[in-house]
């Protein structure tokens, strides 16, 4: 997927996003809890998403190759009037019940245009710090259009059922989670080795698999093929992102194989 295309699908998901959370606050102005992210209401989510997003910004607006403290509040644009300060989401005290402050979803929306805007300028190559080893500015434009469009299904399952991943991104998101995220999940969080279990994932709205190997601390990803693997789980794009990131069941799949597999994956690759 070229830049142009990730950038009109960023915007769209955003304008998404911002339509599902004001449907979900609705005119009480409480936020409902978001039942795919355990613990976190509708402001913790627009709290944690545009908090991501000004950090971003302003690595990318400073070009820095070193993280910046997150602690550091000034890298938020935080409100200063002190009553919706007070009110404002904050990841220690989740989940945030309070009615919603009237400035948190502009401010949502005004961090997603920057950062967007951000990304358009300076394009894919610019060399910035991420937490992978692929450290560009282009990293960022795929990693937040997939976190965008997960929380943008997020929010709209709150109210009802939430429309499927744009298939592009979705077949992009598949590859980037054994090839980035699986790694990164296992460094982070503890994770037995592997013992050479093998799955494939298979696409069913278009041609496309992903084959996984887990052997010791390795992660083997191997697009297209075909030798014998442990269990095979099959969907769409959508669906199969959705699985791999815990917003559906096994159910939702046709599972071939040892079923039971599929919940060592997520030993394998714990969950953030």
């Amino acid at each position: 997927m070229d830049e142009i295309t990730r950038l009109n699908l960023f915007h769209a998901q955003a304008r998404a996003f911002e339509k599902a959370v004001r449907r979900a606050v609705g005119p009480s102005g409480r936020p409902p809890l978001v039942p795919s992210c355990p613990g976190w209401s509708v402001s913790d989510l627009v709290g944690h998403l545009g908090g991501v997003h000004r950090y971003l910004a302003h690595i990318l607006r400073r070009r820095l190759t070193e993280a910046p403290d997150p602690s550091d509040l000034s890298l938020y644009g935080l409100p200063s009037d002190p009553a919706d300060l007070a009110a404002w989401p904050r990841p220690d005290r989740t989940p945030t019940l309070d009615p919603v402050p009237g400035s948190l979803i502009d401010w949502f929306a005004e961090g997603a245009a920057t950062l967007a805007e951000l990304l358009r300028t300076l394009g894919p190559d610019v060399p910035v710090w991420t937490w992978s080893s692929e450290r560009t500015s282009g990293f960022w434009l795929r990693m937040q259009l997939i976190e965008l469009t997960l929380h943008r299904w997020d929010a709209e399952a709150v109210t009802g059922t939430p429309d499927p991943v744009d298939a592009r991104v979705a077949a992009d998101a598949v590859p980037h989670t054994f090839e980035v995220m699986a790694p990164a999940r296992r460094l982070w969080k503890p994770a037995p080795p592997g013992a050479g279990e093998r799955y494939r994932f298979l696409r069913t709205d278009a041609a496309g698999s992903w084959t996984v190997t887990f052997a010791g601390d390795q992660v083997l990803s191997e697009p297209g093929a075909t030798g014998p693997v442990d269990v095979e789980a099959a969907g769409t794009a959508s669906e199969l992102m959705l699985f791999l990131w815990q917003r559906l069941p096994a159910s939702a799949l046709t599972v071939t194989g040892d079923p039971g597999r599929l919940d060592r994956y997520f030993e394998l690759v714990p969950p953030v």
